[in-house]
């Protein structure tokens, strides 16, 4: 653990097996309550850790309020457990249906396995994958402790103003917060430094990866000095916005040559046709959950293509096939 600011401390929460390594947990001490920034999947490492780090700042579960980025696991797992029965657990409104509201979030699932399997990825693995995703398995319980925050609300914590900045495309509803006094933002996982966030196809967004790269260049305009990612270590946030940016362009182009090199395939095949940063030797060793974060980041690229009218998707034999124009 370390103070990072006067009162503000990061607390690292690892996250055994995950390519991410461990999430970056802030906590801002104030004289009445203090204010926990996201906390790592519901799973014993995570939770000796964060307690840990809370115990040594003299505070204990149920002695802060959460703000949680956004809605993956591996941030708001913990959640209910940190702010026990007393404690406020700050949200978007947009992602805190899928927190909640457990038939929300049982339906978010199941929708999502029918657009994968549309796109060919097999049923089988898809059933296999769920039964073992953290994602599911390791996300919060049930609170009535959630309050939704709408874009450009100030949450208070500390002597600081953090106010809320909704930056949808990682999740519809991840949130940044902007100390503009301390030129601070807390980022969570719309911008990271040494890998890429992962940008999927999300139900209700049309464009998600569009919608994430508008976003992009509109958190560019912020006189961000001090960027505090939700993982790993922070870095000049212009010139990474720019890589990012120059990043998706590049994998816009590969997923167009790909398409147009397999006409009629499905986003499983193409994204088999594309090239990733993983230890495998070929598409079909790739890990599973490996497998399921390519292909939504490829279904990303293709709705995009779709939107700037370079692609076309067609359902053929009630699967979807994809043809460049």
């Amino acid at each position: 653990m370390e103070e990072i600011m006067e009162h503000i401390y990061r607390i690292p929460v690892p996250l055994p097996g995950n390519p991410l390594k461990e999430l970056n947990a802030y906590l801002i001490k104030g004289k009445d309550r203090a204010l926990l920034i996201d906390t790592g999947f519901r799973q014993e490492p995570c939770r000796q850790a964060l307690f840990a780090g809370l115990k040594e700042l003299g505070l204990a579960p149920g002695e802060v309020d959460i703000l949680v980025t956004h809605r993956h696991s591996d941030h708001a797992g913990l959640a209910p457990e940190a702010a026990g029965e007393k404690g406020t657990i700050y949200v978007s409104s947009v992602d805190m249906p899928f927190l909640d509201d457990m038939t929300a979030r049982e339906e978010s699932r199941k929708g999502t396995e029918q657009v994968f399997i549309s796109e060919g990825f097999p049923k089988e693995a898809v059933d296999s994958m769920w039964s073992n995703n953290p994602a599911w398995s390791q996300a919060p319980i049930e609170s009535d402790r959630y309050v939704g925050l709408e874009d450009g609300e100030i949450v208070e914590a500390g002597g600081y103003r953090l106010q809320a900045l909704l930056m949808p495309g990682h999740t519809p509803g991840q949130m940044c917060f902007w100390m503009e006094e301390q030129q601070a933002m807390f980022l969570g996982d719309h911008v990271l430094f040494d890998i890429t966030p992962n940008i999927t196809t999300w139900e209700g967004m049309s464009d998600a990866l569009g919608t994430y790269m508008e976003k992009l260049r509109e958190i560019r305009a912020y006189d961000v000095e001090r960027p505090l990612p939700g993982h790993r270590k922070p870095g000049d946030m212009r010139a990474r916005i720019d890589q990012l940016l120059a990043h998706h362009a590049a994998r816009l182009e590969e997923a167009y040559q790909a398409v147009a090199g397999h006409p009629g395939a499905p986003a499983y095949e193409i994204a088999g046709h594309m090239t990733w940063k993983i230890r495998a030797s070929s598409w079909a060793d790739f890990p599973l959950t490996q497998k399921w974060f390519a292909v939504g980041e490829c279904m990303s690229h293709l709705e995009h293509l779709i939107a700037e009218g370079r692609v076309r998707r067609e359902i053929v034999d009630g699967q979807r096939a994809y043809f460049a124009l």
